[in-house]
């Protein structure tokens, strides 16, 4: 079966606790050539924040998808194209794996026919999302490749993503998670910050997931994150 991130070559994700750079504005966002905007974060996360961003970028043709880091925090809103949903498959906390989701479902009515699950490998030990999960981030490259299978295979997973949240991550192990995947879509993100971070990650991951970067620097070095993958996908 197709799903939208078969297309996709970058994500941008937006933290709706941090601000954008200087005078740019959710329409520059949404004009950066990104193939969809993911909104979440991990931590000071509230429904206001959400809305807010989902508002702002609601009129662009930018598919538009919410990443809730914990129940309370999910908005129902027509603007969303869905939801993807993290189960982190190395958290030491099993809340991260079954538990906040058995939560989410148990307080909400969950549009099932929009929502999706990315398996999380967390792999950099000092990230917040590392610390949150309890996330066991020691995992070699086979290690990596046994936990996409397993996620692919066992557990049915549409999307793999290998997490380095705030790090450049180990191009090995991305590989190896790649080339364990038969159809499930790879993505990667963690320290993307110019086009040859993408170009590289874009050489081995389906999609290269940009967050920080939008936040630190602005929407003309996302462009240039955009252009680096989908030249590594045009070879």
């Amino acid at each position: 079966m197709n799903t939208p991130w078969d297309d996709w070559d970058h994500v941008l994700k937006v933290d709706p606790d941090k601000d954008l750079v200087g005078d740019e504005t959710f329409d520059d966002v949404c004009q950066t050539g990104t193939d969809a905007i993911e909104i979440g974060g991990t931590l000071d996360i509230t429904t206001d924040k959400m809305q807010r961003v989902i508002d702002a970028c609601s009129e662009h043709d930018v598919p538009l998808y919410q990443e809730p880091s914990n129940p309370a925090v999910v908005v129902e809103d027509d603007a969303l194209d869905g939801y993807l949903i993290p189960v982190v498959f190395n958290a030491g906390d099993v809340f991260w794996i079954t538990g906040a989701h058995k939560e989410w479902e148990r307080i909400a009515d969950i549009a099932w026919e929009r929502t999706a699950t990315e398996a999380y490998i967390v792999l950099n030990e000092d990230a917040s999302v590392a610390e949150l999960t309890d996330a066991d981030t020691e995992q070699t490259a086979e290690d990596v490749a046994s936990y996409a299978k397993v996620a692919e295979r066992l557990f049915g997973q549409d999307i793999v993503y290998i997490e380095y949240s705030g790090m450049y991550g180990d191009v090995d192990k991305v590989e190896a998670a790649h080339d364990a995947l038969d159809e499930t879509t790879l993505f990667y993100g963690g320290g993307i910050r110019d086009y040859d971070a993408a170009y590289e990650m874009g050489q081995h991951a389906d999609v290269v997931v940009v967050g920080d970067l939008l936040h630190d620097e602005g929407c003309d070095a996302v462009r240039q994150t955009v252009k680096g993958v989908k030249d590594a996908h045009a070879e």
